[in-house]
């Protein structure tokens, strides 16, 4: 069941579920507050909850506000796209064949497709690639991330996501990461997968989660602003 209340100046968003814990979130892009609560809990409750975090929230919207957008990508010759937090011109190769992706130089991604393609499934093509990247680098990185923390991870995924960078099924001990990391520096990939690792040993965002982060990855608050100081992706953001 869904519904709707103002709490100061802020609407909030609530989804009653068949939970046990309220979860409370800011999204992208202009910081609308989502709240997933248990069926049982009064709205009197939420609000509560809700006023508790306010100051959390204001700093989750200023933030979102001053992140920068990326525009809506046409996927034509010499339109910016990223890979590792490098910036490359894209060239369109139109010839017979597989579709391919090819990194030509330190400016240059070449995007080979068939006469005719369509933006979407130009798109699509890059998609592949950034999976294939990501995918590469995961594969290096979990090994190592494994033996630091002391888990033990079933599997990884890599999907669009639009409100995280990644999330832990911790029941399953599987992992899903946004596909948009692979546009972003290569520390920000390996911050976000030790994060959701380290959620196998504590579920919940708090002092002993901050102190298992700070013990496995030093620098993580650097990396985490890093990350979200990165311009958002192009997004019709609707939830």
């Amino acid at each position: 069941m869904k519904s709707q209340i103002e709490i100061r100046d802020i609407t909030v968003v609530i989804n009653h579920k068949d939970i046990k814990n309220l979860h409370l979130s800011v999204l992208p892009p202009d910081g609308r507050v989502r709240v997933a609560a248990p069926n049982s809990m009064s709205e009197q409750a939420i609000r509560t909850a809700v006023i508790s975090k306010l100051a959390w929230i204001r700093r989750q919207q200023r933030d979102f506000a001053k992140q920068p957008r990326q525009s809506s990508r046409e996927m034509i010759n010499g339109e910016s796209h990223y890979l590792w937090g490098h910036r490359y011109r894209l060239s369109l190769v139109e010839r017979s064949g597989k579709h391919a992706v090819l990194v030509k130089s330190a400016q240059k991604i070449e995007l080979h497709i068939s006469p005719g393609t369509s933006k979407d499934n130009r798109l699509k093509c890059l998609n592949d690639f950034y999976r294939h990247e990501m995918k590469q680098r995961t594969n290096l990185l979990i090994a190592k991330w494994q033996n630091t923390i002391d888990v033990e991870v079933s599997g990884i995924g890599i999907k669009k996501m639009k409100t995280k960078w990644g999330s832990c099924n911790i029941a399953a001990k599987r992992i899903w990461l946004n596909l948009e990391l692979a546009k972003k520096p290569p520390e920000c990939l390996e911050y976000i997968l030790a994060h959701e690792m380290v959620h196998l040993l504590e579920r919940h965002h708090n002092d002993r989660f901050r102190e298992l982060m700070t013990q496995f990855m030093p620098n993580w608050r650097e990396n985490r602003d890093l990350l979200n100081s990165l311009p958002l992706a192009y997004e019709d953001w609707l939830y």
